[in-house]
């Protein structure tokens, strides 16, 4: 199967991915627009309960997200690598997918155990280019280090869903062990997979400004039709500031409704982007380090080497 033919049968992942993300959102935004009207038409200190909205929303949106959409974008992984391997998916990718991540992490925990473990071990590499080049260059060199940390962090999530998917493919051996197995893969095949980079960011932008875009614009019709709730946020900013300098964007209604729209703009590409786009740009990288793992003999020298660059990953190599 090509990638495209593997996109389309995992689609149906990105459908269920981004309605339980939407429905995360409306329950974020429905608790801040209550909290807020709630709390101004009664104390008439609207932005408190805008607050206050904001936090219980927040964790009813994380469980969600946390507890529900997870098996969604596992599940995709799971599909997706086994369409790379096998040239083959099951007619309810769905089902299957679903089956496999409970067959392959028991529990939620598990899940997200494997998952930590490999960002840790990532973004504390990212971590580590940033302080060579402070130590190395001064502020100059600090800002260059962090720009290939921002590099190595954008895709970073690329090689936790690439470990993701070996740790599915690796499923003679314990999913730790295999975790472990994927971070020896990118460090050893580091050049073969920094291939992908350009397409990773130029999807990417072209997404950011064609979604971004569509959503900015949308958002602004519609909060324009409202200009007394604009003016309502506007006068809550200026009064919590009461005392110290208020933003200028937050004093100009009109400018309040661009930020505010752009905003929403990021957040609806963020979600657009993670379910829709970025498994498409994923299935490519997938395969190279899929391919890149199947033609590598691991060996505990292996291991023990990535012991030394990663403290992360020598914890996570004694536990297993």
């Amino acid at each position: 199967m090509d990638n495209k033919a593997i996109y389309k049968k995992t689609i149906s992942f990105s459908l269920w991915r981004v309605l339980w993300d939407l429905l995360a959102t409306i329950v974020l935004v429905g608790f801040i627009v209550a909290g807020f009207f709630i709390a101004d038409s009664a104390t008439n200190k609207g932005l408190i309960g805008l607050a206050i909205g904001a936090i219980l929303g927040g964790i009813c949106s994380y469980i969600i997200v946390h507890f529900i959409a997870y098996t969604y974008k596992a599940g995709q992984i799971a599909m997706m690598t086994e369409g790379v391997t096998t040239g083959k998916l099951p007619e309810d990718t769905v089902k299957a997918g679903r089956a496999i991540v409970k067959k392959r992490f028991t529990t939620v925990a598990g899940y997200y155990a494997v998952t930590g473990v490999i960002k840790g071990i990532f973004n504390q590499i990212g971590t580590g280019i940033t302080a060579v080049g402070q130590a190395v260059g001064g502020d100059t060199g600090g800002a260059v280090g962090g720009t290939i940390s921002s590099v190595i962090n954008t895709i970073v999530a690329y090689l936790c869903d690439c470990c993701l998917g070996w740790v599915f493919y690796r499923s003679d051996i314990s999913a730790p062990k295999a975790t472990l197995e994927g971070a020896v893969i990118f460090f050893k095949h580091g050049k073969t997979l920094a291939k992908n980079l350009g397409r990773v960011f130029g999807i990417s932008l072209i997404s950011f400004i064609v979604i971004g875009g569509i959503f900015f614009g949308i958002s602004y019709l519609i909060l324009q039709a409202f200009p007394d709730a604009m003016t309502a946020l506007s006068n809550e900013i200026v009064e919590i500031y009461e005392g110290s300098e208020v933003p200028e964007f937050a004093r100009n209604v009109t400018t309040l409704t661009l930020a505010c729209s752009g905003v929403i703009g990021v957040i609806m590409w963020s979600i657009l982007h993670s379910t829709f786009v970025r498994p498409f740009i994923l299935i490519g990288v997938l395969r190279n380090f899929i391919n890149s793992g199947k033609a590598e003999t691991i060996t505990e020298s292996d291991f023990k080497e990535l012991d030394k660059k990663s403290t992360k990953f020598a914890k996570a190599h004694s536990k297993a």
